[in-house]
């Protein structure tokens, strides 16, 4: 009998889940909404969903892939104000304790490089960068065989790097795909359009485009000249830009790295959403 695996993407405004196969193929999808975690909503709708589906398979594993800081124990260390009341949320414990199956825990950002990993553009990397360009920016780092989080499990925090005194933001307020968006306000339009228009050669969005690209290579260098890592991924909605993006990142770091320095592959995400699903069941599938 295949192998199956419940896996969990828990989101600020969602919860998506699916069932994924020894052949990581993916069935029986579906979505929650976390109401905001009012009551711990999050943890009893993944208790509530795994309930249904064992009614339908037999589970050999539980993968969750959450926004926040995990600790090693499965829980939620740290959570932002995306979602209120989440930290401390023993999602390990509470889901073992109640289905006695495996299940493993991860950071948003380390699924989805866990994920690529599994399943995506960076299968044969021993050594791998993961950057999640979105509303906010997370970073996640594997070598030699596992993630690397830190000491206190906040490593690759990249967000909150490059603080500017003189305007008062840090690297993710300037170069998300929010910051993105605030540029274009004045078009009114979306990134998605934005990218579309500078593709087919409108200076307008190229210029906005470029400026943000630069802040974005800013960030990435930094990744480069203290890790060298193998490969450095560019996830999020964003990595759908393909070629364009990666071509302009690129022409981007050229411009501030020092010349034949870095050697690392910029790649872009290919799993999309469903990168955190095999994320998250990555630890268990791989055992």
């Amino acid at each position: 009998m295949s192998k199956k695996y419940l896996a969990f993407d828990v989101g600020g405004t969602t919860i998506k889940y699916g069932i994924v196969d020894e052949n990581l193929q993916i069935s029986d999808r579906g979505k929650v909404d976390t109401l905001h975690n009012k009551d711990g909503h999050i943890l009893k709708s993944l208790i509530k969903v795994t309930k249904e589906m064992i009614q339908k398979y037999q589970l050999d594993g539980i993968g969750v892939s959450t926004a926040g800081i995990v600790g090693d124990d499965g829980s939620i260390m740290y959570a932002g104000p995306t979602i209120s009341d989440y930290q401390g949320t023993p999602i390990k414990k509470e889901l073992e304790r109640t289905f006695k199956i495996p299940v493993s825990v991860v950071n948003d950002v380390s699924a989805a490089l866990l994920g690529e990993k599994l399943a995506g553009s960076v299968k044969n990397a021993s050594s791998i960068y993961c950057v999640a360009l979105g509303t906010g920016i997370g970073g996640a780092f594997w070598a030699d065989g596992h993630l690397f989080n830190g000491y206190h499990q906040t490593g690759n925090s990249i967000g909150y790097t490059l603080f500017d005194p003189i305007t008062s933001t840090n690297y993710e307020q300037r170069s998300s795909t929010i910051a993105l968006q605030k540029e274009l306000e004045p078009l009114g339009i979306d990134p998605i359009e934005a990218f579309a228009r500078a593709k087919k050669g409108s200076l307008r969005e190229k210029k906005i485009i470029d400026a943000w690209a630069l802040q974005v290579a800013e960030g990435l260098s930094s990744v480069l000249l203290l890790l060298d890592p193998e490969v450095l991924v560019i996830g999020g909605a964003v990595s759908k830009q393909g070629n364009y993006l990666k071509d302009l990142l690129n022409e981007k770091l050229n411009q501030i790295l020092p010349p034949n320095l870095c050697k690392t592959v910029l790649k872009m995400a290919s799993l999309g959403n469903d990168a955190q699903l095999y994320g998250g069941i990555s630890n268990i599938f791989e055992k």
